[in-house]
């Protein structure tokens, strides 16, 4: 019979901690300047060995953060079930070292009460996470967009009340407007559930939340920010510099489609990557430690494919300044 080998972390796990670890904000959290992102790669549809050898290497050199959301797959709920079943077979002992993050507002199940911020989806949605992680709580919960329809009060009524029940030790937002990031701000703040972290997309192709404000906003007070597709989806990667490949996320016309890699967009990732090679880095690792450059970046979210390419995109913490 086969039997799978027990988990015991590395002893060296923490080694790094000196240039690994940043403060979220103004909190008493500190997260790794890289986290992992259970976006692809951790579904049913992905071998599960794979998803496990991910994610012992990635804790066992010192990342903490995983980062996962209701709808992720796919289908969507089986990245939940798959951390689920590693806090079973591996994690359930390391459970006060990890910091595990979750996230509603986006379609998850049919009908009027499975998308956007009603309170009845937020908690029902995270009633189901919690059981599909195997978790009694997770460490950060976060609105994961906007909702313009529903009122904000309720939405941030219902992050404050998932808090205020043990349900989640902090909150954040992803991808919301300045203004609504501010009112956000200030009710939580007035409640005693200060907003831990913003997410959304920073990279060196789609700079909006610096040119929006959200990041000089976040710095000012005290919040933290983590940026997701830090790598453009594998754009900002040498994958892309000869063309599409036959195996890649842009081939299967997926979140990545072939119309975006443009002429124009081609000869502008062609030149990062030759400024790359003058930093003796490869693309990837230049377009990550330039936004752990930026001010006011707490961690950056990488997904991962294999346990080499975790590896390769951990050396952006030994990348040059900018």
């Amino acid at each position: 019979m086969n039997i799978k080998p027990h988990y015991i972390a590395s002893p060296d796990r923490y080694s790094r901690a000196d240039i690994l670890y940043r403060r979220c904000g103004k909190s008493g959290v500190m997260l790794p300047a890289v986290s992992l992102g259970f976006w692809h790669n951790f579904g049913d549809v992905d071998p599960y060995q794979r998803s496990r050898d991910i994610t012992h290497y990635a804790f066992d050199h010192g990342i903490t953060h995983f980062d996962l959301a209701n709808n992720y797959g796919p289908p969507y709920g089986t990245a939940e079930e798959t951390m689920g079943r590693l806090m079973r077979e591996d994690f359930a002992p390391y459970r006060d070292e990890l910091f595990i993050s979750s996230k509603a507002g986006y379609d998850m199940w049919e009908g009027p009460y499975g998308n956007w911020g009603s309170r009845k989806y937020l908690f029902a949605s995270l009633h189901q996470s919690l059981k599909r992680m195997n978790l009694d709580y997770v460490d950060l919960f976060y609105s994961h967009r906007y909702d313009p329809e529903t009122p904000l009060e309720e939405t941030l009524q219902a992050l404050v009340d998932i808090v205020k029940q043990g349900k989640a030790l902090y909150v954040g937002i992803s991808r919301w407007p300045l203004e609504a990031l501010k009112t956000a701000d200030t009710y939580l703040r007035e409640r005693d559930v200060p907003l831990l972290i913003f997410q959304d997309r920073l990279n060196l192709l789609d700079k909006s939340p610096q040119e929006k404000g959200i990041v000089d906003y976040c710095q000012e007070h005290g919040i933290g920010f983590i940026s997701f597709s830090p790598l453009a989806q594998g754009l900002l990667t040498n994958r892309y510099l000869d063309g599409i490949p036959n195996d890649s996320r842009m081939a299967r016309e997926g979140s990545l489609t072939s119309d975006q890699l443009t002429p124009e967009l081609l000869d502008h990732l062609r030149a990062l990557n030759r400024q790359a090679e003058e930093r003796g880095e490869t693309l990837a690792e230049m377009a990550l430690a330039w936004i752990l450059a930026q001010q006011g970046v707490t961690s950056v979210l990488v997904g991962a494919s294999s346990t080499q390419q975790l590896a390769n995109n951990l050396r952006c913490i030994d990348a040059k300044p900018f």
